[in-house]
């Protein structure tokens, strides 16, 4: 078996392939006690995609090599790779997590990809139809703006969680931060399918993240694909 890992800031997803599909999945906080997994003791390969930082990947591999004699192979962008060619000059300055999820999302449909991925930033990316990267964006995700809003007006004191999604003006300073937050998010919905409805050529939409769901809620169109990190790192 295959043990895939997309370890994060705030959480590490794994899941295990057998020969056709995912036979066990999971996640675990980052910044805690981690407990192995059964079956990873039955692995053959790992291969890990991090932007979790050096003491993380340590940690991960040295797991790995006690549990399984496993040595994790750890993704790394690159210049070019499985016909997605970047943009930046010094490639390796962009997050692997938005390099996998381009390749992952090109070699699924072979052509023109705009890639949403609703994590701690939320990261816009497109990729032609010959899989140039032609740019993207980077953007504060929903609880990173709710928190910097806050960090940065102490009279501002939020009583209601975020994951109640709401538009409608608020009535109070609290669901007005809230509120302003989700329109934001809203807005960011109407400015990629207004893009992708000038640009003329068929875009494929992919959204992934962990805010993904709710972006694909909102936008009423593309494919949602919570594991596209680790489709990719089979590309990479």
């Amino acid at each position: 078996m295959i043990l895939e890992i997309d370890a994060g800031n705030t959480f590490i997803k794994w899941r295990l392939l057998g020969e056709r599909a995912v036979v066990d999945r999971g996640r675990f906080l980052t910044q805690s006690e981690w407990i192995v997994p059964a079956g990873w003791s039955a692995i053959s390969q790992a291969r890990i995609s991090s932007v979790a930082g050096e003491q993380v990947n340590q940690q991960l591999a040295a797991l790995l090599e006690r549990t399984s004699s496993i040595t994790p192979q750890f993704a790394e962008t690159c210049a070019a790779c499985a016909g997605v060619t970047n943009s930046y000059t010094e490639p390796e300055r962009m997050g692997v997590d938005r390099w996998l999820v381009m390749l992952a999302a090109y070699n699924d449909c072979g052509r023109a990809c705009c890639i949403v991925d609703c994590g701690s930033a939320i990261t816009v990316d497109y990729v032609a139809d010959n899989g140039k990267h032609l740019g993207g964006y980077i953007i504060p995700g929903l609880r990173l703006m709710n928190e910097s809003l806050l960090a940065n007006t102490a009279e501002i004191k939020v009583d209601q969680t975020i994951e109640h999604f709401d538009l409608s003006p608020g009535t109070h300073t609290s669901s007005a931060v809230v509120h302003g937050v989700n329109y934001m998010f809203k807005a960011l919905c109407e400015k990629i399918h207004s893009d992708l409805q000038s640009i003329g050529d068929d875009y494929r939409l992919y959204i992934t993240g962990g805010d993904g769901e709710l972006f694909h809620r909102l936008m009423g169109e593309g494919e949602y694909s919570p594991d596209l990190v680790m489709d990719g790192l089979a590309w990479s």
